[in-house]
């Protein structure tokens, strides 16, 4: 009974010694963010590679076999060559084996992107070894991609297989309403185009909303694959013949200037209350969509157009963003968080739900509107003023 209460002592302190030197290999340069999605204070290490990676990043891992031995940092029993293991690797030195030519375009996730997103670009980066070599012929930098999506139908909200078709030569996107069509419903120039992984918009894991400008308003496309690769293929593509079409359009820039004109995430989007411009109207619950300098406004998440758009320019050019409604302002609706805009042309009153809300909100319209305007954001405003 005491010797085995002894080995049990021992075994408890060897695993205390193997915690201890697994905190000590932390404190690494690199060590302290997870390996794929860059959140901070990792608590799992994969003993088949060597790094530091958080609980959703293990999750992915323990799905694929050749990398699937994972072990949690404070509650696992660790061996010493495996300690030994971690301490000869760790972030750095993998991030240079396996992330070694990983091109501009190519979207990283963080933590805060979707599962679809970081388990393709785990699976690119070890299963597939896609950017170990230099110079490794890439599906997404293929002239032309072709295959079908699922897409939402406009009116009656059911999906659809329909053929897509990208095209660096023609600089644009095509999609046909049947396979053997002639003439696509619709051709998208590749500048205009946006793309963001919406899966709890759109009711799919693998759900992608692609925007894009029709007569200078904004036209909502949603999309998905069953295959997780696939649509993620679609996407790096995307970013692949925008930044080709970049490169072309403004040859004295370099690629980390044109890198951000790519595809972007919305900088917020979630319920407000609206009235309409007499603001004697009652209040009426809405979809907003925060997209760089345009508030765009929904019946439905889903809606192919907005009912309408509001242009956040610069603080000196009279925008402003405030807390509350003008006195006065009958509320009828069941929220009472106020915010007014004030533009040049005339103020929107909205409300939220929360008083966090109202300040989440208010946080992102002052963020915008201290920023300073581009020569592209001008011609933005003048359309969108022109059209009001």
């Amino acid at each position: 009974m005491q010797s085995g209460r002894r080995d049990l002592n021992a075994e408890m302190s060897t695993n205390e010694r193997a915690i201890r030197a697994l905190k000590e290999i932390l404190q690494k340069p690199g060590n302290d963010v997870c390996a794929d999605c860059g959140a901070l204070d990792p608590g799992w290490g994969s003993c088949s590679l060597g790094v530091f990676i958080c609980l959703d990043c293990s999750g992915i891992h323990r799905n694929i076999p050749e990398i699937c031995k994972v072990k949690s940092l404070r509650l696992s029993h660790w061996e010493d060559q495996e300690v030994q293991f971690m301490a000869e690797n760790g972030n750095k030195l993998m991030k240079a084996k396996y992330e070694a030519d990983v091109p501009v375009y190519y979207y990283k996730p963080t933590h805060k992107d979707c599962q679809v997103l970081r388990e393709q670009w785990i699976r690119a980066k070890y299963e597939r070894k896609e950017f170990s070599k230099p110079g490794k012929s890439l599906t997404y930098e293929s002239e032309a991609r072709e295959g079908t999506l699922m897409k939402r139908g406009r009116n009656n909200g059911q999906f659809l297989s329909r053929r897509f078709v990208l095209s660096e030569r023609e600089g644009n996107l095509k999609y046909y309403t049947k396979y053997d069509a002639k003439e696509p419903k619709a051709v998208i120039k590749v500048d205009t185009i946006n793309a963001t992984f919406q899966p709890e918009k759109i009711g799919n894991p693998n759900g992608l909303q692609i925007t894009y400008l029709k007569d200078y308003s904004t036209r909502n496309i949603f999309v998905y694959h069953e295959n997780g690769k696939e649509i993620v293929d679609w996407f790096n593509s995307i970013r692949a013949v925008q930044l080709q079409y970049l490169r072309v359009a403004f040859p004295g820039a370099t690629d980390a200037e044109l890198v951000p004109k790519l595809t972007r995430n919305f900088i917020k989007e979630g319920y407000m209350e609206k009235t309409g411009p007499r603001q004697t109207e009652g209040f009426k619950k809405r979809w907003f969509t925060l997209d760089q300098r345009r508030l765009m406004y929904f019946k439905d998440p889903l809606d192919a157009f907005a009912k309408g758009e509001v242009f956040l320019g610069n603080n000196d050019h009279h925008y402003s963003a405030s807390a509350g409604l003008p006195p006065g302002t009958h509320c009828n609706g069941a929220w009472q968080y106020g915010i007014t805009i004030e533009t040049p042309d005339r103020s929107f009153l909205f409300t939220c739900e929360t008083e966090s809300d109202q300040q989440d909100w208010l946080k992102h319209f002052k963020n915008v509107m201290n920023t300073q305007m581009s020569p592209q954001d001008y011609t933005m405003e003048a359309l969108l003023r022109h059209r009001h």
